[in-house]
C-alpha cells in the first residue's frame, strides 16, 4: 500500500475527454468539503513528474497549461502506456501515497485499468463519476481535435463498456451543474461524519 497513511472512506473517480471541466468539478468539490476532510489526487502528477525526471525536463512546465505540455503530451501518453503495461498500478500508487484524508477525489483517470485499481484496492469505497460536456463547449474552453492524443485509449478508453455511478454534464450552466453535484456531497458529507483528521507526528 506504499506510504498510505489511512483508508479513504470514500474514492471518488472521475473521468472525463480533455477540456470536459473535470478539474474545475473536482475543484468545487474539495473547495465545498474542505482540505481536512477531502484531497484532490491526479494521476497525471507522478506521470508527469517521473517523464521529467527522465527525459531531464521542467516539472514546472509540464503540469501547467502552456505549450510545453502540448509539445510532449503525445510521446508521454506513450511513455506512459509502456510503465502501466508493466505494472497497471503504478501511477495510483504513487498518486494515493500519503493521502491521509476521509474523502479522495481522484480528478483525471484516463483508462479502464485505472478504474480497476480502484475497484480492487477500494472495492467499498470507489465510486465512479463522468464529466461530460459537449464539442461545442469544449471547444470555447480551447480545445481541438489532435491526432495521436484525442484518438488514442487515454482519452477514448472509458467512453463505453463502464456504468459509472455518475454523469455530470458540465456545460457552463452553473445552478444546473449544483443540482448535479448535490448526490455527489451529500454522499461525500455522510463518509466524512464523526471523523477527526488523524494526529499529525
Amino acid at each position: 500500500m506504499g506510504d498510505r497513511v489511512s483508508e479513504p472512506e470514500l474514492v471518488l473517480v472521475f473521468t472525463g475527454k480533455r477540456k470536459s471541466g473535470k478539474d474545475y468539478v473536482t475543484d468545487l468539490i474539495h473547495s465545498r468539503l474542505g482540505p481536512d476532510v477531502c484531497c484532490v489526487l491526479r494521476l497525471s502528477g507522478p506521470l508527469k513528474q517521473q517523464y521529467a525526471q527522465e527525459h531531464g525536463l521542467d516539472l514546472d512546465l509540464l503540469l501547467g497549461p502552456g505549450l510545453l505540455k502540448e509539445q510532449y503530451r503525445a510521446d508521454m501518453i506513450h511513455w506512459g502506456e509502456a510503465r502501466r503495461r508493466l505494472d497497471p498500478g503504478f501511477f495510483c500508487r504513487l498518486a494515493t501515497g500519503g493521502a491521509w484524508q476521509r474523502v479522495w477525489v481522484v480528478s483525471d483517470a484516463r483508462r479502464l485499468s485505472d478504474l480497476q485499481w480502484f475497484w480492487s484496492e477500494f472495492p467499498r469505497q470507489t465510486r465512479t463519476v463522468r464529466v461530460q460536456s459537449s464539442e461545442e463547449t469544449r471547444k470555447q474552453r480551447g480545445w481541438s481535435f489532435t491526432t495521436g492524443v484525442d484518438d488514442v485509449e487515454s482519452e477514448c478508453g472509458l467512453d463505453s463498456g463502464v456504468e459509472f455511478d455518475w454523469i455530470i454534464t458540465n456545460d457552463g450552466d452553473a445552478p444546473l451543474l449544483e443540482e448535479q453535484l448535490q448526490p455527489i456531497l451529500e454522499r461525500a458529507a455522510a463518509a466524512a461524519r464523526l471523523w477527526s483528521p488523524p494526529l499529525k507526528q
